[in-house]
């Protein structure tokens, strides 16, 4: 395994991580501040950081139309309908709901990767969707229950599609930085969702900005979960092939039910161990036999 599989392999693995905690942290807050609101929000504390570590960094920047093209897309796609769809997905149904169901987006990669970048679609690839898909199954199981969980698994399999295509788009991007990749398309969905955010701006007046929970949360969201997360997720998918790349995405579950079980006090059963192996092994078979 060369040095940059090895690299790329930490930043998504430490994306995948921060993300499983994502799942509570949503969970916690959703019910005070709506999912629309909260993308909005959190890309808004995401920009200022970004945009500050961009000014220590002296970066450079410049115009390459066809890669802002792609950005756009990205933005747009991955960090608009994607994360909106996502959160609204676990408002609507639940966090281990939306752990499975969003489970799927490693077989999306592949197929995209097959589609858009040309990448083979070989046995090994495919063994390994398949036991890490099995993986979160057996950790966080199905739990299809409420009265608006149809709109939820309807809202997580869109965030599933489209978080693949922008995972894949991603790659194409050959002129720009992952920071600046990651702050153009996060100026994209600020742009994006501001005009809905001004329908109903009361919906921000009622927000309790001096509650600890509320800037815990928002702070989680914004600066770890979006700012550094996307940053070494955007950089992880450049060192490793996009469809092993999303393997790494399924380490979300065993993270989140880990946290449940150390904060939470719910309990760890026989089938975690086995879906955490099962998931942790198709990592490392697919990073192992992926030339």
């Amino acid at each position: 395994m060369n040095s940059k599989k090895v690299l790329g392999s930490i930043l998504l693995s430490i994306s995948a991580c921060i993300w499983g905690g994502m799942f509570v942290v949503v969970k916690m807050i959703v019910d005070e501040i709506h999912p629309i609101q909260l993308v909005w929000l959190r890309y808004l504390i995401a920009i200022i950081f970004l945009m500050t570590f961009s000014l220590l960094r002296r970066e450079k920047w410049h115009w390459n139309w066809s890669d802002l093209r792609l950005i756009f897309l990205i933005g747009l796609i991955g960090n608009t309908i994607s994360i909106v769809a996502q959160e609204t997905g676990t408002w609507l149904s639940s966090a281990q709901t939306g752990a499975v169901i969003t489970s799927a987006t490693p077989t999306f990669m592949l197929i995209f990767a097959w589609l858009i970048l040309k990448e083979k679609m070989t046995s090994v690839k495919i063994i390994s969707v398949i036991m890490a898909t099995l993986g979160v199954i057996m950790i966080v199981g199905l739990h299809l229950s409420g009265n608006y969980i149809l709109y939820g698994v309807l809202s997580l399999i869109v965030a599933a599609l489209t978080w693949a295509l922008m995972s894949v788009l991603v790659k194409k991007v050959n002129h720009y930085s992952s920071l600046q990749t990651t702050i153009i398309s996060t100026m994209v969905a600020i742009v994006c969702l501001t005009p809905i955010i001004m329908l109903n701006p009361s919906a921000l007046g009622n927000i309790n900005f001096l509650n600890i929970k509320v800037i815990l949360c928002l702070f989680y969201l914004g600066v770890i979960s979006t700012a550094m997360a996307f940053v070494m997720w955007n950089q992880g998918l450049k060192l490793v092939n996009a469809s092993s790349s999303g393997l790494f995405f399924l380490l979300q579950p065993i993270i989140g039910t880990l946290l449940g079980w150390l904060l939470l006090g719910e309990n760890i059963s026989i089938s975690f161990i086995v879906g955490t192996i099962l998931i942790i092994g198709s990592v490392w078979f697919s990073i192992k036999f992926t030339k």
